[in-house]
């Protein structure tokens, strides 16, 4: 299993969230840039830069993630209001290796698909689920869609990858979370990349068992530092495949 590092900008600062609350982050003072080359120093394949004021329609932290993209020494993926092939262009364009697809794949279907045809096993469509229902704008919004449907409306797409985040986990528990992402993973023929879901590297160990997904990301237990990346990397991939997650 992949780990995929997560930096979230909001105002010019990295930022972490808790259950998606972008009006209460948590602000840490490191250059985007130096911690992009810190998480790329563990060996990890792809980064993960999410623009939450690009998200919210707050303006965005464009020169930052341009910065990024070639200083970081690794694959980057952007994320955050990304809802015109224009814009998808422009970051394919500016090095990115995958962009993140979540609001607009709800209301325009059509980009999205359109969006996977022209840049094959680049589009990664993001799925955040609430209460069991899909939602978008920041996580604000709760739509009338099942996530498996939503899912399903895509199937045959040339996507890289489904993203999947259960944003009402509670942070004490979250088998019920990883239990929703495993059964939406079950079946698809396309990577399922989990959101969310990882606090410590026990969970690391726990979702790497677990069928259909294939890649996590792990983002404020970096900043809170009750990740060490390295660690959780190796325990990642650590053959045991004979093994299987006692709640699937």
């Amino acid at each position: 299993m992949e780990l995929i590092p997560t930096i979230q900008l909001q105002n010019g600062h990295c930022v972490t969230l808790n259950r998606g609350r972008v009006e209460e982050p948590s602000i840490w003072h490191v250059d985007p840039v130096g911690k992009a080359q810190e998480f790329a120093a563990a060996g990890v394949s792809w980064i993960q830069v999410t623009d939450l004021d690009a998200v919210t329609g707050d303006g965005d932290n464009r020169e930052i993630t341009e910065a990024i993209i070639p200083g970081a020494g690794t694959s980057i993926q952007v994320a955050g209001g990304i809802s015109t092939m224009e814009r998808v262009a422009y970051w394919v364009e500016k090095g990115a290796g995958r962009v993140i697809i979540g609001s607009a794949g709800v209301t325009n279907p059509d980009f999205l698909k359109e969006a996977a045809k022209y840049y094959p096993d680049q589009i990664v469509l993001a799925v955040d689920v609430y209460e069991g229902m899909v939602t978008i704008d920041a996580w604000r919004k709760t739509t009338a869609f099942e996530p498996k449907a939503f899912i399903d409306e895509f199937v045959g797409a040339p996507l890289a990858a489904i993203k999947i985040t259960d944003i009402h986990n509670d942070i004490g528990d979250v088998d019920g979370s990883i239990a929703l992402v495993s059964g939406l993973a079950e079946g698809l023929r396309l990577p399922v990349i989990a959101g969310g879901l990882v606090r410590g590297v026990d969970d690391v160990a726990r979702l790497k068992y677990v069928p259909g997904i294939g890649a996590a990301m792990v983002g404020r237990a970096l900043f809170e530092q009750s990740v060490d990346l390295a660690e959780a990397m190796t325990v990642a991939v650590d053959d045991a495949s004979e093994l299987v997650a006692e709640f699937v």
